[in-house]
Order: structure tokens, then C-alpha cells, then sequence
């Protein structure tokens, strides 16, 4: 069973990401504010689930958090500040949305932007360990794939309502028979082999 806080006198915000490894798509970020009676058996990191589980968790979660909120960060703007700072970003944009202000940030993972000014704890696979990052890691990894999911009716070469823009052989190769798309990450590597002219 997860812990429902870190600080039980603070209102705090769990923030989690979804779309950090992948070559096409933005990164979705969401931040959740739990009650202090909030109990869900069945919540876990949105890895450990299956999407059955969290497409039935997600309305569980938003009727009853206190407050929670989703942050984009395109892949233009990936291309531009890098995906580390895109995935702090989103988790800002996730942060300001709220309608409760956090006094406090449970931050997944073992970085975040040192000029926020609401203090956080950042914690390594925190996903598995907090309620309030559990919630944001199905939120932000739900609301992403049915992003993807709406691309896929555009490009359907890319498998995208499959691998959600993650590099799997398919999308690798999709990439390599008909180009890239404007929603793809221009500064990552796309393709498996990098080719190489001999003069």
C-alpha cells in the first residue's frame, strides 16, 4: 500500500510525467492534491497497471482529489530547451493550473527546477511509494495516450495508437520509410543507425 503524504500538515501536490523517452508527441505532465481521507487499494505507478486499470482509475481520481490539473509541453519546445527542462516545465504548467495552491511538491524522480518557489521533495520512483504521484502518474500517462491516441487517425503509419510515439521497430522504421511528421522530436535521435556517406 502506497503512503497518502510525505508532510501531513502541509497541503502537498504529487507531480509525475509521461512521454519523456519518446520520439514524437509532447511531454504530459499532471499534479494531483489528495484529500486527507483519500484511500485507493488498487493505485499504483501507472507502469505496474494495466491501461484497463488506469482508464478506471482516472475519474476515480479526479472526483476525488481535492485538486488536479494536466501541463503540456509540445515537441517544438522540446526541441528548443531540451526534455529534462520540457519535463519540468510541464510539471509547472501542471503545478500553476491548479485551483489549490501546494504548499509543498512531491516531485518524481531525483530532479526539478531549482527556481520553483514552492519548496519540493523530489523522490526516485516515488510513482511506487505516494498516493499523490501515483494519481499524477496516471493522469499524465492517460491523458497523453489518448493525445496519441487522436494523432494515430492522422499519421496511422507511425502505430502511434500502439506505441504512443516511444521508439518501438515500427515507429523506428515508420520514420525511416516516410519521414518524420511535424509532431516528431527533431532533436532526438530517430532513427536505429545514423547514415553514414563514404567518399
Amino acid at each position: 500500500m502506497l503512503e497518502l503524504c510525505l508532510n501531513p500538515d502541509l497541503i502537498e501536490a504529487g507531480c509525475d510525467e509521461a512521454g519523456r523517452g519518446c520520439l514524437a508527441g509532447p511531454v504530459f505532465a499532471a499534479a494531483v492534491i489528495l484529500p486527507k481521507n483519500f484511500y485507493c487499494e488498487e493505485l499504483n505507478d501507472s507502469k505496474q497497471l494495466t491501461e484497463k486499470q488506469r482508464y478506471e482509475l482516472r475519474p476515480y481520481i479526479e472526483e476525488n482529489a481535492l485538486a488536479w490539473a494536466v501541463g503540456i509541453v509540445d515537441n517544438v519546445e522540446i526541441d528548443k530547451i531540451n526534455i529534462l527542462n520540457a519535463s519540468f516545465l510541464a510539471m509547472q504548467r501542471a503545478v500553476d493550473a491548479l485551483k489549490i495552491a501546494p504548499q509543498h511538491l512531491l516531485i518524481d524522480g531525483n530532479r526539478f527546477n531549482k527556481t520553483s518557489i514552492i519548496p519540493y521533495t523530489c523522490i526516485v520512483k516515488g510513482d511506487g511509494k505516494l498516493m499523490p504521484i501515483a494519481a499524477a502518474s496516471v493522469l499524465a500517462k492517460t491523458y497523453r495516450d489518448d493525445y496519441m491516441s487522436a494523432l494515430h487517425i492522422d499519421y496511422p503509419a507511425y502505430n502511434w495508437d500502439k506505441n504512443k510515439g516511444y521508439p518501438t521497430k515500427k515507429h523506428r522504421n515508420a520514420i525511416a520509410e516516410y519521414g518524420t511528421t511535424p509532431y516528431h522530436r527533431m532533436s532526438f535521435n530517430l532513427f536505429e543507425k545514423q547514415l553514414t556517406l563514404d567518399f
